[in-house]
């Protein structure tokens, strides 16, 4: 009867993986709600809409220019959280924006939406303003039930200090106005949204925008006005689609590199977990459809940097179980049965994985709060993963274990076992672990100096940080994405050398942009002749401008900020949990390490430092956050199992935790390394360029949770020790 239970367990659990991959490929019902066809993706993977706004005002003040790139920025953000809004020439303002489906229909829907953007503003009868969106603190949308009991519509305004008081006389000299002039207009866009009535003055810093024909309505106006008024006039002179950034291969190479790279990881952990590895892999398998279907489901824009949220937590769903198993193992090789060894492993392993989990979830959730473009995308991706994989590794893959146990996998050979290994004395080759790494450090910073003192700046930023040119082609024929990358794009990098090109193809035309430093006019005369000699393109057929960054100075602000407090939050919560601050700031040091390190190699490598790079160096400080806690874990277990033995001091108790935890260190560094070797060795050359530093930042993540974070901890600890003493 038990072994009928347990068969129809293991078909029900076959029908659950099935049925997932099914759901993650084609979705629910005809329309195939979170199929995986239907993932909104980026400009880069997918292409999207460019739409060319230009100033009313020749000569537009830089500021006011500036504000409206930073407030046009936010508002497009509902369309995706990967649409850039960059400066072009003087008073042109371009705006990209990924879309599902590229057709002219959604481009139109879009423009309309977007309209002229204009400003917000509360006028009296004579036209005289009152106060502005400038004036408004924060905007919610809102029902309320009208006289005759009915719901209606409305937005709940909040005015700042200087427009409340702007409102209250506005309102009282409104209220003094003759019947049928006693009223103030809600204007927005040159639009009159309402005109209630004033009767009396209204203080305070309350104002509610009334009979709003729907909620939709309401909430999209409440969104505008927390945005914040657009300070120039802007009209559209050019709207296209545009082709996928990096080619139509981007998409299937990526997928083929992350189902060889998982086909790869089932096969290592099958060979090194056996039977655990085995249900390890068809966990993942489930992990990997729910994410899927998660990401399409709820329409969050997938690129690079959403690529390497996903690597990412894939490396920590792995990971999870890698604790697991070793912890079964040391149970089987402690003599235990496998039955105890089991229940005990998950059990151990519980917290490690909680809270390595967690933390990155703590910063994943300010990352998203605060962050803009690309932080919002990998933050959004990185979080579901997260969230999925405690749920397969703790309850999944257990699940499937124990299933596996009782259907008559009980030999221990079927789990392997692990001995105590000799311990390796990390804490006595500290100096050799820092010198190493300030080496490295040092090397880093002094390559940025040189370059700096070359004028070639201590990076090699790109368009989306430096700005740069703008070169639109107009060839005789459509040309492929591969044969502008192998052709045209060295033609370009004969005039300016080796440097980053960005191509955008508009859909079903000859027109091509490129994207590249800024150019000089020589430069620029040089490119266009050649483009005339090889292709025949017509003088008039080459425009060329300059483009501002598309991310801007607000951006960045936003983005170190986020950081910065994401740092701060990840610090208080191991504090908090490993109840000793020295574990905190040893964790924060090893982060700040592995930042310099791989800041260095971007330096050395000359590799752009574009969005990619901001994905880049979240994905480390994940992958580092999370590693370092495994290690901490098993350095408070190991304290409180020896706190009493006078054989095992600070030195021995670290020593035994790392190298305890050093199988963990190694498998996890190559299922999460072998992930992005894949694509790098399959992807296209933009994705090469976002690979190699993460898998540099893979190795440097786990040199220094092993070989650095220890040291430190062993150095705070002992100096409070010894200032105690």
């Amino acid at each position: 009867m038990m072994s009928n239970k347990n068969l129809l367990k293991l078909f029900l659990l076959m029908v659950a993986c099935l049925g997932l991959v099914y759901l993650a490929y084609f979705g629910i019902g005809k329309d195939g709600y979170g199929a995986a066809e239907n993932t909104k993706l980026g400009i880069d993977l997918n292409g999207g809409l460019s739409i060319t706004f230009e100033t009313e005002e020749e000569n537009p003040d830089e500021q006011e220019l500036n504000d409206t790139i930073y407030k046009l920025s936010q508002r497009v953000q509902k369309y995706s959280t990967e649409a850039s809004v960059y400066k072009e020439g003087d008073r042109r303002i371009n705006v990209e924006i990924p879309l599902k489906e590229t057709s002219l229909e959604s481009a139109k829907t879009i423009l309309d939406d977007l309209g002229t953007p204009g400003t917000l503003e509360f006028q009296d009868a004579d036209g005289n303003i009152i106060i502005t969106g400038a004036d408004v603190k924060s905007a919610e949308a809102g029902t309320m039930q009208n006289d005759a009991g009915l719901n209606s519509y409305m937005v709940k305004l909040k005015l700042t200090d200087e427009g409340a008081k702007k409102f209250t006389e506005g309102t009282l000299a409104v209220s003094q106005k003759a019947s049928g002039s006693n009223y103030i207009a809600i204007i927005f866009d040159g639009e009159v949204i309402s005109a209630p009535r004033c009767e009396k003055q209204i203080d305070g810093d309350e104002v509610v925008v009334e009979n709003m024909e729907s909620y939709k309505a309401a909430d999209k106006l409440a969104a505008y006005i927390r945005i914040g008024a657009i300070p120039l006039k802007l009209n559209t002179i050019r709207s296209s689609i545009l082709a996928p950034q990096l080619g139509s291969n981007a998409i299937k190479t990526s997928l083929m590199a992350a189902f060889i790279g998982i086909c790869i990881i089932m096969a290592f952990m099958i060979f090194v977990y056996r039977i655990p590895g085995f249900c390890a892999s068809l966990a993942l398998v489930m992990y990997v459809s729910i994410v899927l279907f998660v990401v399409s489901a709820f329409e969050i824009t997938l690129t690079l940097p959403g690529i390497a949220g996903i690597i990412l937590s894939i490396g920590m769903a792995v990971d999870a179980n890698v604790i697991i198993f070793t912890r079964i193992k040391e149970e089987i090789g402690a003599g235990n049965s496998v039955d105890l060894a089991i229940k005990t492993g998950f059990d151990k392993a519980f917290w490690a994985i909680m809270d390595g989990n967690v933390t990155t979830l703590i910063a994943t959730a300010i990352l998203y709060a605060l962050g803009t473009g690309p932080i919002k995308g990998f933050a959004a991706t990185l979080a579901i993963g997260i969230i999925v994989s405690l749920f397969t590794a703790l309850t999944v893959t257990k699940f499937i274990v124990k299933l596996f146990y009782a259907l008559g996998a009980k030999a221990p050979g079927l789990y392997g076992s692990k001995k105590d290994t000799k311990i390796f004395d990390f804490i006595g080759r500290k100096k050799i672990f820092f010198a190493i790494s300030i080496i490295a450090i040092l090397a880093g910073f002094g390559i940025m100096g040189y370059n700096a003192s070359q004028d070639k700046g201590p990076f090699n930023f790109g368009i989306e940080f430096a700005g740069g040119s703008s070169t639109t082609v107009t060839f005789k024929e459509e040309l492929s994405q591969d044969k502008l990358e192998s052709d045209v794009v060295p033609l370009f990098e004969e005039v300016i050398g080796k440097t980053n090109v960005q191509i955008q193809k508009v859909d079903n035309s000859a027109e091509v942009v490129f994207k590249t430093r800024e150019l000089t006019a020589d430069e620029n005369a040089q490119i266009s002749a050649k483009l005339v000699e090889k292709y025949g393109v017509d003088e008039g057929a080459i425009l060329s401008d300059n483009i501002g960054s598309s991310v801007s100075g607000k951006m960045r602000r936003d983005a170190i900020i986020s950081v910065i407090i994401s740092t701060i939050a990840m610090l208080i919560y191991i504090w908090i949990r490993f109840r000793k601050f020295e574990f905190a700031a040893s964790a924060i040091l090893a982060i700040c390490h592995d930042v310099c390190v791989v800041l260095g190699f971007y330096a050395i490598s000359r590799i752009t430092v574009g969005n990619t790079f901001i994905a880049c160096m979240l994905t480390l400080v994940g992958y580092t956050i999370n590693a370092t806690i495994v290690i901490f874990d098993r350095v408070r277990e190991n304290m409180k199992i020896y706190a009493s033995s006078r054989a095992h001091d600070l030195k021995d108790i670290i020593n035994r935790s790392i190298t305890e935890t050093f199988s963990r260190s190694v498998n996890t560094t190559f299922t999460t390394f072998v992930m992005v070797f894949m694509i790098f060795i399959l992807g296209v050359t933009s994705i090469k360029e976002f690979a190699l530093p993460l898998m540099v930042g893979v190795l440097v993540g786990a040199f220094s949770s092993v070989c650095i974070t220890g040291p430190l901890l062993y150095l705070l600890l002992n100096r409070k020790k010894k200032a105690g003493n």
